[in-house]
């Protein structure tokens, strides 16, 4: 195996970039592990723990970005480095003139090239990330941190700024957003309408904005405000920015509040301060919901909270949603008794631990590294049910994330499809933009070979709308072509996956 490392120095490019350059490199034949990064001290962790020469390694500094590839020769690894710096580099336009004008490298050249600016986007490693959201506050513009692994002080003073600036923080760890029609970070492509979306939770806020979409009635604006916002520390400040600044708003006729258990405490505050626009508050998992005011209705899983949002608009929800009983029969047929588990693998945290909290109530105990799920740190018993976030740390680094790069999902569904004891292997599949521009292409083939061969039952949900790049219809035929059972919802996957391994299907009538 040959490691080789290519160094642009003092070249900065952002993490959306970094990944094109990786999937480039990855998917050359040959290549056992390739990633694109700044030589950041995590990252030269990561490449030599991968193999790389660690002295070479010291060499290089936080302001070089560096190709890695570790490939079966020498030829093959200067093909995929040279394919990722294509990857990289392409969008660089390539006449003269372009070339020689630089392209601003500092915030203050941004906003005078593009002076109207109202919002920056800044994903950097997460110990710069602080720096450069506090510069966009000076500036006045609003911010998208996009960037994770920023401390919990740095989010609180950021918020704590952007409240008394009258400035929407959106982060850290802020996915997903839609503003004025525009999609920022993972972002699916929604038709216009009168639901906006208040999100601490990335894919939640994908699946409620697609789901509206799909439905009919379309989506306003999607807010997303990091994932620690409705904690005890940091007391849902951005969260209460948001809801006010969609009370405000005309086009927005409900709101929608997605996360992931909150503090109750925070939640009950938050709640109780909302203006005149009706809110449905998906706390997704919560069976007790918290004492909630006027105008507030509670939800515990995100395709609930669209089906209220659409009875409080008039808009009626779809008649039939989950796959019919016989689809479930269907599966179960030949089927051996010995196959009784179900394996979640995930790309959305959220997803996951919807999914973790429908199977715990169908199935009994269901572990995860999910940071809500109270087994985790402990080691998943034998013969349990697990469902995985592949987007928790201990997955990604020195990868991208698993909705852009696939490998990893790869590696375990061809582990789960070879374990005897797995009944169904539960799949999200996320579309949009900067998403995979084929995750069906990669893993429809690798299903059908689980199924082909008598292997555990595949249940793929597939996240996205019609408008979508990927080509929401086409996505979820391939599945469908390749024997895996493709639900309408991600709250309907969970449960056709506790039906098949539990072997009944009348479970799939009822949302748990």
């Amino acid at each position: 195996m040959r490691y080789t490392v290519r160094a642009f120095p003092n070249t900065y490019l952002d993490s959306v970039v970094q990944m094109s350059g990786t999937r480039a490199m990855s998917s050359t034949e040959g290549v056992r592990w390739a990633a694109a990064a700044m030589a950041t001290p995590a990252n030269l962790e990561t490449l030599a723990e991968q193999g790389f020469d660690a002295a070479e390694l010291a060499g290089y500094g936080v302001n070089d970005l560096l190709l890695a590839a570790a490939a079966v020769d020498d030829a093959t690894a200067d093909r995929a480095l040279d394919a990722g710096a294509r990857a990289m580099f392409a969008a660089r336009r390539s006449d003269e003139r372009a070339a020689a004008a630089e392209r601003p490298r500092r915030l203050e050249e941004a906003l005078r090239a593009q002076p109207d600016s109202n919002l920056a986007v800044v994903s950097v490693p997460g110990e710069y990330a602080a720096l450069e959201a506090h510069k966009a506050l000076s500036a006045g513009l609003h911010v998208l941190l996009f960037s994770d692994n920023v401390p919990l002080q740095d989010e609180i003073a950021l918020k704590e700024r952007a409240v008394r600036a009258g400035r929407l923080l959106m982060g850290p760890g802020a996915g997903t957003a839609l503003l004025g029609g525009t999609g920022l970070g993972f972002a699916n492509v929604t038709s216009p309408g009168p639901v906006g979306v208040v999100a601490a939770a990335g894919t939640g806020a994908q699946e409620v904005m697609s789901l509206l979409d799909r439905w009919g009635p379309g989506v306003s604006h999607v807010i997303g405000v990091g994932g620690r916002d409705l904690s005890d520390e940091v007391g849902g400040m951005m969260t209460r920015s948001a809801l006010r600044a969609l009370d405000e708003d005309p086009a927005t006729e409900l709101v929608l509040l997605v996360s992931k258990p909150p503090s109750a405490r925070v939640a009950r505050q938050v709640l109780a301060s909302v203006g005149a626009t009706p809110v449905v508050a998906v706390l997704v998992g919560l069976r007790q919901p918290p004492e909630v005011p006027a105008g507030v209705e509670p939800a515990d899983t995100l395709e609930g909270g669209v089906r209220a949002a659409l009875r409080r608009l008039g808009h009626p929800p779809p008649d039939a949603v989950t796959d019919p009983a016989e689809v479930i029969r269907a599966q179960l047929d030949g089927l051996p008794a010995q196959r009784t588990l179900v394996r979640g693998l995930f790309s959305g945290g959220t997803l996951c631990f919807e999914a973790l909290t429908i199977l715990s109530r169908l199935l009994g105990p269901t572990y995860s590294n999910t940071p809500v799920d109270p087994h985790r740190g402990l080691p998943a018993p034998a013969h349990s049910h697990v469902c995985l976030d592949l987007g928790e740390e201990e997955y990604t680094r020195g990868r991208p994330h698993p909705m852009i790069d696939l490998r990893t999902r790869l590696e375990l569904l061809r582990e789960s499809g070879a374990e005897d004891e797995v009944a169904v292997i539960l799949l999200d599949v996320v579309l949009g933009h900067g998403a995979h521009p084929d995750p069906a292409g990669e893993l429809a083939p690798v299903c059908a070979e689980i199924v082909d061969r008598g292997g555990p039952r595949i249940v793929a949900y597939v996240l996205g709308t019609e408008h979508d790049p990927q080509g929401f219809a086409a996505q979820r035929a391939r599945f469908a072509d390749a024997g895996c059972v493709v639900p309408e919802t991600s709250a309907r996957a969970a449960v056709a996956a506790a039906a098949i391994a539990s072997r009944d299907p009348a479970l799939v009538g009822e949302l748990p």
